[in-house]
């Protein structure tokens, strides 16, 4: 596909289709497919005893057919469309989180949703992608003549902080730490000094017993207070806070290196673990699968990850090799903290597992990013102009 622009507009012209085609990353692509597919499987397995979750894999198959589609349409953009419009993005969605403590809709408990006429939407989900966008134009426009200056990194700290205020006080600490996460690897990439970097990790493990005592709602010092009793070998309540980890750790533990095979996993098929087709759906896996299927999923995973980063070295533009590397943060964060958390390594905070979990959301937010990581292999050689701005 051949683009012209000029310094005003972007224009669209000869669009070759054929060779934008067979110039897309199929293998990458393919990949994706398998993972939602394992995922489906998975549900089926999970669900198939229950009525009324028995249209959920379904549903999953269906929504990762959309999202799909959704990535196609995000990567066709041409780079400096996003570049062009990642400050746009971020302030809308952030007037968005704005809206949602004024006029949000609570669901479960959690004020995260803004209604738009007929539809409500999750504005915080908009910001993991637009978050990553600003900070690559940010540094786009500034790295190269203010690198190796401290005082850089104040305004994309700033461009964290806000919103993750905003979406921390919903409460949704699982994308809180996500814009942490994504955000913090973009400023690293960045240049930011070693020293500061353990200067800010000093200041965390100090503010802990504040945060803890002050900010977290009663729900989330449960959640704490259960994973420092299980690392410190306390007993805990089975029957409530700590019941997730104890019957996932006996699924996992079941399931030892080959899996008790498909749809003949115990602790799956009868109910055992709670939000098992959601958060803790590596549980199902491990146990039906085994330690070599499990590993296998995350093998496949790392494949596509490191393909995200490779994808990112070969940019010429560092808006380009900025936008990559967060969208791959933005979905290893969701990998490795679930992962994690199944595992009883750090507290439950409700992270799902990308495209393998039910849910609609973080699904659309994982195909995006992928979708902004091709957009960037299709315009790999292309040199992008500063734009106006911060």
């Amino acid at each position: 596909m051949a683009w012209t622009s000029s310094a005003s507009s972007v224009r669209v012209e000869d669009r070759d289709f054929g060779k934008t085609l067979a110039s897309l990353p199929w293998g990458l692509i393919l990949l994706l497919v398998m993972v939602a597919c394992i995922g489906t499987a998975a549900l089926f397995s999970a669900t198939f005893t229950n009525p009324d979750e028995a249209a959920l894999p379904a549903r999953h198959a269906v929504r990762f057919a959309i999202a799909l589609g959704l990535m196609f349409v995000v990567a066709l953009v041409p780079i400096r469309v996003w570049l062009q419009a990642a400050w746009p993005a971020y302030f809308v969605t952030l007037a968005m989180l704005v809206g949602v403590e004024l006029f949000g809709v609570t669901r479960g408990g959690a004020q995260r949703w803004l209604p738009l006429g007929p539809i409500a939407v999750q504005p915080s989900e908009f910001m993991k992608l637009a978050l990553t966008l600003a900070l690559a134009r940010y540094y786009h426009n500034n790295l190269s003549y203010q690198s190796g200056r401290l005082l850089i990194h104040f305004p994309p700290l700033l461009m964290i902080l806000v919103p993750a205020a905003l979406i921390f006080k919903q409460p949704d600490f699982g994308t809180t730490l996500a814009l942490f996460a994504s955000g913090f690897v973009l400023i690293y990439l960045g240049g930011l000094w070693y020293r500061v970097i353990i200067s800010v990790v000093v200041a965390a493990l100090l503010s802990a017993w504040p945060v803890y005592q002050f900010v977290l709602e009663p729900y989330q010092q449960e959640r704490v207070d259960t994973f420092v009793a299980q690392l410190t070998g306390e007993s805990v309540n089975t029957l409530d806070d700590g019941y997730q980890i104890e019957q996932a750790k006996i699924a996992i533990g079941s399931g030892g290196w080959e899996g008790r095979g498909f749809m003949e996993g115990t602790q799956a098929q009868l109910d055992y673990i709670p939000e098992q087709h959601t958060d803790f759906i590596l549980t199902v896996i491990a146990e039906e699968f085994g330690f070599l299927g499990a590993s296998g999923l995350l093998l496949i995973w790392g494949i596509i990850l490191s393909w995200g980063l490779y994808i990112a070295g070969r940019s010429t533009s560092v808006f380009g090799r900025f936008a990559a590397v967060g969208s791959v943060a933005t979905v290893a964060f969701f990998i490795l903290f679930n992962v994690a958390m199944v595992l009883g390594l750090v507290p439950v905070v409700g992270v799902p597992l990308p495209l393998v979990s039910y849910g609609g959301t973080v699904m659309f937010t994982t195909m995006a990013c992928f979708g902004i990581i091709i957009s960037v292999h299709l315009g790999r050689g292309e040199r992008l102009a500063a734009q106006g701005g911060i």
